[in-house]
């Protein structure tokens, strides 16, 4: 099956969402051919898609094989250390920066989240795009790419924090006091709430990676 869509995203892009989709997790092998066929594209821009990929180490060799790269303990730890910053920042600048239209934007996005509580997947989609307005309402575009490469990594995690238990419901609720920060444009507030949030996520996924280390 072709996943092409012409004329709307090159193949980084394709193999890029795939991966972020979970199509491919980490461990699985990427193939030339087989990604050539499966996006209806030749294998020249595949080939030059995955060189990019491994060079932004989202890849890794494993002998002659490129394989979807996974994150140790360390590195897991390393890269919600900068996110947190990051994402701190970014929720300081929404409080100062943010239009009315942006912070009534993430309002409704919160509450329309609660219909995807029975659904992890959809959810962990849509907690993607709140963060990603969060990160535009910060008028700052040094900064907004930056978080796209940490949100990039993020997908070489094999499950989502929201999978946990009552995750969903807490998180909706961290939302809700991050967005209204925002809206009181109470800068400290929203840095200290979004900070909170990401500290809460870090300490569920390690909860559930302990425990999967334990049964596996």
């Amino acid at each position: 099956m072709s996943f092409a869509r012409p004329g709307q995203k090159d193949a980084y892009a394709l193999i890029l969402e795939a991966i972020d989709t979970g199509i491919y997790r980490p461990g699985d092998r990427l193939v030339e051919s087989d990604l050539a066929e499966r996006f209806g594209v030749s294998r020249t821009p595949i080939r030059e898609a995955l060189q990019r990929l491994e060079t932004q180490s989202l890849l890794t060799r494993d002998g002659r094989s490129l394989i979807v790269a996974s994150l140790d303990h360390n590195q897991m730890s390393e890269l919600y250390a900068v996110r947190t910053e990051l994402e701190g920042l970014a929720a300081r600048l929404a409080a100062r920066h943010a239009t009315e239209e942006e912070i009534l934007v993430l309002a409704e996005m919160v509450e329309a989240d609660h219909a995807l509580l029975d659904d992890s997947k959809a959810l962990a989609r849509a907690n993607r795009r709140f963060h990603t307005q969060i990160h535009l309402a910060s008028h700052n575009r040094f900064l907004v790419q930056q978080l796209d490469l940490v949100h990039r990594s993020m997908a070489l995690m094999a499950t989502t924090s929201l999978a946990a238990q009552g995750r969903g419901t807490v998180a909706l609720k961290e939302h809700g006091k991050i967005v209204d920060a925002i809206r009181r444009r109470d800068e400290a507030g929203a840095s200290a709430a979004l900070r909170e949030h990401i500290s809460t996520a870090f300490v569920t996924r390690l909860k559930a990676d302990s425990f999967s280390r334990e049964t596996g």
